[in-house]
């Protein structure tokens, strides 16, 4: 493991706040997982994959543990290629490399920024793909014994951006290895959006998807390296069916997606976009001009210029849709996650 004292977390997370910790590690092993957590017992500490997905709202007052553990393991079967991955493995690396070895199933959740360890925590999910359609099992630390358990996908509890790992066992164990499975008979899935335009080809393929989710990320989303962002801040609000009709009624078609007989999903970048609020600012923060659903950092933003911004977003959306919007960003106080309305009812 490599331990840094009062550093900087500004190159550690995407949004490029200006917050520091008073220590960071880089774990290569669960091992040293362990190890930190023994010799740090009685202080707070963040695992924390490429900060993809996170908003430090102040300074850590405790340890950030960057996890760093490599590693891809292929094993083939007659119908599967079955991949084991170390959870320090880049996401978007991984997905892109999959494209290349000829294993389809990954493509439509390309440019997904983080890490292979955060995707099940999150349940990744783009284009009509989620994560949990494709992962056999997560392998993970318990921090109460030190034993790596395997839990089948079942276990994960997989919903929406939500798993297990952000509920019972939040705090309570590290993913270091993540198994998905690829089936060698390829089912594009292209009913989303702007990829039903592929359907048009003869012979589709799962590079042309791949090449299709960039190209499409790319024109919508701000590049992180270029412009602060967390990517997607809100999450697709679901409602039920009436709900969704009362608003078509009042205000057009909503793009939505139905998830069952009785709700709906909608999508909150058009919520934000018609209540008028592309490239409203706080401060050093904004709206992004392209794309709703991404705030981003202008490049002098506060965390308190970036949690206004959200609430505006919250409250504006709410007043005119009658839809309270969730962050799908992780806010992060002094020692422990924290969410916007605690931040805001001081």
């Amino acid at each position: 493991m490599k331990i840094l004292s009062n550093t900087s977390l500004k190159p550690y997370h995407t949004f490029g706040i200006d917050v520091s910790a008073n220590t960071l590690i880089e774990a290569y092993s669960a091992s040293d997982f362990t190890q930190i957590w023994q010799d740090y017992a009685s202080v707070p500490k963040l695992i924390v994959g490429e900060g993809s997905n996170l908003l430090f709202c102040e300074d850590f007052a405790g340890v950030v543990v960057l996890n760093r553990i490599k590693g891809i393991e292929v094993e083939e079967t007659a119908s599967h290629w079955h991949l084991h991955v170390a959870g320090g493995e880049n996401w978007h690396e991984l997905v892109s490399w999959t494209v290349e070895q000829g294993m389809a199933g990954l493509e439509n959740l390309a440019l997904i920024p983080g890490l292979v360890g955060s995707a099940p925590i999150q349940n990744i999910g783009a284009y009509g793909v989620e994560v949990n359609e494709r992962c056999d099992y997560v392998d993970v630390l318990m921090l109460e014994t030190g034993e790596v358990v395997r839990m089948g996908a079942g276990a994960c509890e997989f919903g929406y951006r939500d798993s297990i790992f952000k509920r019972e066992l939040k705090e309570k164990a590290i993913i270091v290895a993540v198994g998905l499975s690829l089936p060698k008979v390829w089912v594009p899935v292209t009913g989303y959006g702007a990829l039903a335009d592929l359907n048009a080809l003869s012979e589709l393929t799962a590079k042309d998807v791949f090449e299709k989710v960039c190209e499409i990320r790319r024109e919508k989303l701000p590049d992180p390296a270029l412009v602060g962002n967390a990517g997607s801040f809100f999450k697709n609000p679901v409602v039920t069916k009436s709900v969704a009709e009362k608003i078509e009624a009042s205000f057009g078609e909503c793009p939505s997606y139905a998830i069952n007989d009785d709700e709906v999903k909608l999508a909150a970048g058009w919520l934000i976009d018609q209540s008028g609020l592309k490239g409203y600012c706080v401060g050093g923060a904004a709206v992004h001009e392209k794309q709703a659903l991404v705030l981003v950092n202008l490049g002098d933003a506060t965390a308190a210029d970036v949690v206004m911004l959200a609430q505006h977003v919250v409250d504006t959306v709410y007043r005119r849709y009658g839809v309270k919007l969730e962050h799908e960003v992780r806010f992060m106080a002094k020692d422990a996650e924290t969410s916007l309305e605690a931040l805001c009812q001081h």
